[in-house]
């Protein structure tokens, strides 16, 4: 090879080290599941408590049917006995999180032991039956009074903490229809950006199921693109 090619083969062989580099940061720093979600208006639609077998398979239906990819947030003493549903979500390609193993909020927030302990065992359940290594996390009830310090100790332990900005009401309006819940979707969501938009999928929540094509259209029509962790 003459000695004038060198320079310019370095060049291009950096040039694409740097491409490569570049094109894995945006990999993983974006949690969306396509470029879409790089756009200014985002709406992440997260599911809290499940799965239930009618509730949760329904959602996916209507997930499915709007091309749509969202976060489910599980409760890992619910899977037993619906290990079908859950493995559904990860093979439609949703994101599977971890939420807790009992939803005992005396038990888990006991202590930091106690909490990552209750973490570790939910996400043991999920890749157990899915093969999945879950790595968000939702707060059961929010999170107490030490949630900023328990916050960073999740996060140490390989956890991305997500919270929500927006309500659909399911867990806040007793015996809320349809129709309560996507008003309350809608209200709850303007001016924020991004919207993370709390729903539940629990055996007790049809009316989130019904509400859901509602809330979808609704976002879907102000031009936001859906978006999952």
């Amino acid at each position: 090879m003459q000695k004038k090619y060198v320079p310019l083969l370095l060049f291009f062989a950096a040039l694409l080290v740097f491409a490569a580099h570049i094109g894995t940061r945006f990999v993983l720093s974006e949690p969306a599941f396509s470029l879409a979600c790089a756009e200014e208006k985002r709406v992440y639609l997260t599911f809290d408590d499940g799965p239930s077998t009618i509730v949760t398979n329904r959602i996916l239906d209507i997930l499915q049917k709007e091309k749509i990819r969202a976060t489910f947030f599980i409760v890992s003493d619910r899977v037993n006995g619906r290990e079908e549903t859950l493995n559904r979500i990860a093979a439609e390609g949703h994101t599977l999180g971890v939420h807790s193993a009992t939803h005992n909020y005396r038990e888990i927030y006991a202590s930091d032991e106690a909490l990552l302990a209750d973490a570790e065992a939910c996400a043991a359940v999920i890749r157990n039956v899915t093969g999945v290594m879950p790595r968000v996390y939702r707060f059961p009830g929010g999170g107490g009074k030490d949630a900023a310090r328990q916050t960073a100790l999740l996060q140490e332990n390989g956890y991305r903490v997500v919270r929500w900005n927006a309500v659909c009401g399911d867990a806040e309006i007793a015996g809320a229809t349809a129709d309560v819940l996507f008003d309350t979707s809608v209200q709850t969501s303007r001016g924020k950006q991004p919207v993370i938009l709390l729903l539940h999928d629990s055996a007790t929540h049809l009316a989130t199921a019904e509400a859901l094509p509602r809330i979808i259209g609704y976002f879907r029509g102000q031009g936001y693109a859906f978006c999952a962790y």
